[in-house]
Order: structure tokens, then C-alpha cells, then sequence
């Protein structure tokens, strides 16, 4: 979608609009750097210093997943490893042990890789439950709470191992003892020895220590934040909104492997019948979507795909069918006057541009220079740069310049992304019951902005990738009492009935389509 040379950013564009690359205020940590880090944890006397330059007793892909969890958690990088160069992201990530380690491993093989996305995506999604563990097993709060960086990160891995993915307890238990030992010292590999050898006893005999679901809402909500890992905030605002039963099942999905669609490029001629061809020769499993005709699922095998070239190819693009569905709500056609308002990273904005089959004009708005000028890049790769006008700016001060008016106006505003937890793992560790405030304040001025852009009997069609109303329904209805000029237009004539609420908006509900929460209202203006 949006880059050429990096998954995470076709990743990102399913994501709506979560990131620091929107004008979201907020008050961050300062951020300490990597060796700044090492530095401060290390002595003088670390073995790490004395360290040979290629170490292969080491496992490559523990060390690959300590150091990149540990990027991650600084804010230094993205959950998603993969990129369109297969294995050319394997050079990368062992460039950053060297430099964090003092040495190198054996280099990544494809195997490697895919431990390597599982671990750091699954210890990541379960860090509250597997710090709970540690914590318990450690029987020393002070020593949990001051634990260096890289030592809990080794620590993490070797639990999530263990618990989650079943591997051999003595094979777990031998390799991050050798990992914290080399990149440590050697009291830190006695210590993970220890530590683990409890873990593995007491899951061998079904005594892991688990909170109880017992006391008060609030008492069973830090239980349940804990059993299924996720932000007490979250999980008692999931309780009241959808039940508890319900709430658990979302989580539950959250913390399962994400499976991806991608979306055959019909604008560069490509069918879905091309792309499931091309599926069958390279021995990709595969889904046909049941509600789009260019989108097929893929639960595995997403690697082989990236390196066999058809995204950077432009032969398809990595969407998921909530966002396939919210471009139906917009009913782009061949002739229509179309302003993406919030275009980065553009997955819509070619999805739209290639249903108007070169005729028309979208025109891409965003505050971002730099990922809208990848946005055309990328159009020129789907051959369909010919009907999009990329416009470098902010919308609020946009609206109020420019006297541009369009048939239909489409603002995926930037959200909380609760719908998203699924795919973003290190998203629901970053988001806070603060930002939703902040971003409902944004999501109105932005909806006032883009209603100025919409002709007399034009649409204009409010998106998000969140579940919650408040960031919704909510902003509707108030929109709605702002501006008497709109009415709702039901979705119903333009996706599944079973996306279609009750008041006509489209939603799609991660538990119940297996596919990210998203949410949609397609409004008329009628003055």
C-alpha cells in the first residue's frame, strides 16, 4: 500500500489511523536510548565487551527477539518484522544485535524468521500475564520492578516459550541461559536458570499461579487484565460496554495470531482469480473473502508471499476486508470527485482510485509530507497515480482555504485503533484512557472540517478503526446536531446486511466477522 520497502507500513495502513504521525497531542516519557541503557546496566568488566564478533552457540532468533523487544518498548520500532525483502530484514535485525550485544549470531533462515514474528508478537500481546509469572516466580517485588531491560526481555521469552508455544523445556530453558549469560554476564545465566527451572516444574505439574476472579468489579477487572493481557482500563470499559462474556472473547481474539487479507490490484488488471492462482503455485493456504471480490484471507504463508515480490511487484496490497468494506460505504465510481481526507498511509485512497478506472479525480490530503509523497509512489507502482492529486496539508486549515467541494468525502479519522488490538500487539500497551478525550476533541474539528469540502447533495463518509462509541456513534450524533445541513444515509444498499446496525451505520466486529473492528456512517448533505 503505502511503501514500497516496508511490511510494516502496508501493515499499518489497516490500521487506519493510530500513530504518532497524526496530530494526537500528548506528553511522552522521555526516551532513554538503547546503549544508553546497555551502558547503565552493564560494568565495566561485562563479558559483553570481551565478546567475539560471531557467537554460534548463541540461537539466532532469541537474540534477534530480546533485542527487538527491547527496541519496541523504547519506542525504537514495530512489532512486525517482515518487509517485502523477506529475508533482507533478518540483515537488518542482526545489524541491531551487533550493535546492542557486541556480537552476531548465525544468520536468520526463514524458519528463524517466523519464530522470530511469533515470539516478539506473542510475548509482546502477553507481557502483562508473563510479567505476572515472573514476578510471582522471582517472590522478590523490588528485584521484578529493577530487573535491567535486557535480562526481563530473556526472562519474557523464555516464559512465553514455555507456556504458550509448548517448545521443549530443556531446549527453552539451555538457549536463554546461553543468551544471558553471553550478552549478561554469568550470574545473569545462573539466575534465568533458576528461574525457569521453577516455571517448567510448575507446569509440569498444573500449579501455575493465576489471579482470582473474585472480589469487586474493579478486583476482577486487574484479574482479568492479568489472565487475558490486556490494560485494566481496557477491560473494565469492554465490561460495561459489552459484558463480560463478551469482553473476554475480544481479548481472546487479540491475543490470537492475526490472519491478513490481501486485496488483488484490479487497477494494475489483476483479478482474484490471478492472486489465488499465484496462492496455489507458491503452496500459500488460502480464504476466498465471503464479502469482497478482490480479497482473499491468509492465516499462513504471508512470508512467502512478501517473498515471492507480488506486493512489491504491485500485484496486491495487505488490506483487511474492514477496510475493503468501509471503501463499498463510499461507493467510489468511474466520473466521481473524491477527497480522501486523511489519506496516509493510503490503502483506501488506491482501493478507491482503482475502482474509478482512470476516470475522475481523488485528491489525497494529508498532514504528513513524507508518507503522502510515498502514497504516490505507491499509485504510480498500482497504475493508478492518473486520477490521484496528493495535497500536502493540514485539513482544519484546508477546509477554511480552499474552496475545493467533492461528490464524496471520506475522513478515516485517526482513533484510539481498539478495533485493531489484533494486528498492532504493542498498540494496547501505548494507548490510554486519556487519549480517547484527546481524540474525540481532534475527530470533531477534523468532521467540521471535511463537511466544508462536500457539495449540495454530496457524502461524506466518517470512518474509524475503533469499537467504541464514543469515538463513533458518539461523534455522530454530535456532528449531527452541529451541522442540520446532514442526515444518515443507511449503509444497507452498499455492504452485507450483517455489517449494517440498527440506526443504517456500517460495523464490523472483530469477534463476531473474524476481521478488524471498524466503523463507518455515510451521512448526505442535503444543503
Amino acid at each position: 500500500m503505502a511503501q514500497v520497502l516496508s511490511l510494516h507500513v502496508f501493515f499499518s495502513a489497516e490500521i487506519h489511523k493510530v500513530g504518532p504521525s497524526k496530530p494526537l497531542k500528548r506528553i511522552h516519557k522521555p526516551k532513554t536510548s538503547l546503549s544508553t541503557r546497555r551502558k547503565a546496566t552493564q560494568s565495566p568488566q561485562s563479558p559483553l565487551r570481551k565478546t567475539q564478533k560471531l557467537n554460534l552457540q548463541v540461537s539466532p532468533h532469541r537474540a534477534v527477539s530480546a533485542v527487538r523487544l527491547m527496541r519496541i518498548e523504547m519506542g525504537g520500532a514495530f512489532a512486525d518484522l517482515l518487509n517485502d525483502k523477506g529475508k533482507g530484514s533478518g540483515d537488518n535485525e542482526m545489524g541491531y544485535v551487533e550493535r546492542t550485544l557486541g556480537f552476531r549470531t548465525k544468520d536468520l533462515d526463514d524458519r528463524d524468521l517466523r519464530l522470530v514474528t511469533d515470539i516478539v508478537g506473542g510475548t509482546i500481546r502477553w507481557r502483562r500475564y508473563l510479567d505476572y509469572l515472573i514476578g510471582s516466580l522471582c517472590h522478590d517485588e523490588k528485584a521484578f520492578r529493577s530487573m535491567e531491560p535486557l535480562l526481563l526481555q530473556i526472562l519474557r521469552i523464555g516464559f512465553y516459550e514455555i507456556v504458550k508455544l509448548d517448545m521443549p523445556s530443556y531446549a527453552v530453558v539451555d538457549e536463554n541461559v546461553r543468551l544471558a549469560k553471553v550478552s549478561l554476564r554469568p550470574g545473569a545465566g545462573n539466575m534465568v536458570n533458576g528461574i525457569l527451572r521453577k516455571l517448567v516444574l510448575l507446569k509440569e505439574s498444573n500449579s501455575l499461579p493465576l489471579p482470582k476472579l473474585e472480589g469487586d468489579d474493579r478486583a476482577q477487572a486487574r484479574a482479568l487484565a492479568t489472565l487475558y493481557s490486556h490494560p485494566v482500563w481496557m477491560v473494565r470499559r469492554w465490561t460495561k460496554l459489552l459484558g463480560q462474556e463478551k469482553a473476554i472473547k475480544l481479548m481472546m481474539w487479540n491475543n490470537d495470531n492475526p490472519s491478513f487479507s490481501l486485496r488483488a490490484n484490479s487497477g494494475k488488471g489483476v483479478t482474484r482469480a490471478d492472486l489465488v492462482m499465484q496462492f496455489n503455485m507458491l503452496k500459500v493456504p488460502h480464504e476466498l473473502s465471503l464479502h469482497l471480490d478482490h480479497f482473499v484471507r491468509v492465516k499462513t504463508g504471508l512470508q512467502i508471499v512478501i517473498q515471492a515480490g507480488l506486493l512489491k511487484q504491485g500485484l496486491c496490497a495487505v488490506q483487511d476486508e474492514s477496510a475493503g468494506l468501509i471503501v463499498s460505504v463510499v461507493n467510489p465510481q468511474p466520473g466521481d470527485s473524491i477527497i480522501d481526507c486523511c489519506a496516509a498511509p493510503g490503502g483506501k485512497t488506491l482501493y478507491m482510485a482503482s475502482q474509478m478506472h482512470g476516470q475522475g479525480m481523488l485528491y489525497a490530503i494529508d498532514i504528513n509530507k513524507g508518507r503522502l509523497r510515498i502514497v504516490k509512489e505507491t499509485a504510480k507502482l498500482h497504475q493508478v497515480d492518473g486520477v490521484i492529486t496528493t495535497i500536502p496539508s493540514d485539513l482544519r486549515t484546508f477546509a477554511e482555504s480552499y474552496q475545493l467541494k467533492s461528490d464524496k468525502v471520506l475522513l478515516d479519522a485517526p482513533c484510539s485503533g481498539l478495533g485493531v488490538l489484533s494486528k498492532r500487539a504493542d498498540l494496547r500497551w501505548n494507548r490510554r484512557l486519556e487519549d480517547l478525550e484527546e481524540l474525540k476533541k481532534l475527530q470533531e474539528e477534523l468532521l467540521d472540517a471535511a463537511s466544508i469540502l462536500v457539495k449540495p447533495g454530496g457524502v461524506l463518509v466518517y470512518s474509524t478503526c475503533s469499537i467504541d462509541p464514543e469515538e463513533n456513534e458518539e461523534r455522530v450524533d454530535a456532528f449531527l446536531l452541529r451541522h442540520p445541513e446532514f442526515r444518515i444515509d443507511p449503509v444497507d444498499r452498499y455492504v452485507p446486511p450483517d455489517f449494517v446496525t440498527k440506526r443504517g451505520f456500517y460495523s464490523s466486529d472483530p469477534v463476531k466477522h473474524s476481521m478488524d473492528g471498524a466503523f463507518a456512517a455515510r451521512l448526505i448533505r442535503t444543503l
